[in-house]
């Protein structure tokens, strides 16, 4: 039998076509549904939703959002300065970092983000755990949490912590 000339072994290859499909197919019905329910892209979701969701205050500086979520930093200020001119986010110089800029969610993004969850969780539910049992979805999470920690710890440079100083 002739190597595979990718170096991966065929449990390894079915394993990441599976992988990319779910992951391509999942994002194509989190995006239909975003974009249905409340008008926003992923990436802006995933804004909208570090500041509603994960952040004490409501707010984080701009290179943080975009570690977090994995996107260039010029394309968050994109993303961020469509959400602001829809109300959904105010920016502001950083006071911790003169040249930082700070967004912060406004009442007008939390009520969007209560708006897109419960069909956001839905299609969640529906695409990726009904054909699933409990355990099955540990056993995944168990899985993939560390494949991303591993990934996260020599993240893309777009996603690289800014150097201090």
């Amino acid at each position: 039998m002739a190597k595979n000339p990718s170096g991966l072994d065929a449990a390894q290859l079915r394993a990441y076509f599976a992988l990319m499909d779910v992951a391509g197919l999942l994002k194509h019905g989190v995006e239909q549904q975003l974009r249905d329910a409340g008008d926003l892209s992923y990436v802006q979701f995933q804004l909208l939703a570090r500041l509603a969701l994960n952040s004490e205050t409501g707010s984080e500086r701009m290179t943080d959002l975009a570690d977090g979520v994995v996107y260039s930093r010029s394309g968050l200020t994109y993303q961020a300065g469509l959400l602001e001119k829809a109300g959904l986010v105010s920016r502001a110089p950083s006071v911790e970092d003169e040249r930082g800029v700070t967004v912060s969610i406004t009442d007008a993004g939390r009520e969007r983000i209560a708006t897109v969850l419960p069909g956001h969780g839905e299609v969640i539910r529906q695409q990726l755990f009904e054909p699933l049992s409990a355990a099955d979805a540990e056993t995944l999470a168990d899985l993939l949490s560390p494949v991303r920690d591993h990934m996260r710890s020599a993240p893309p440079r777009s996603a690289a912590p800014r150097k201090k100083r």
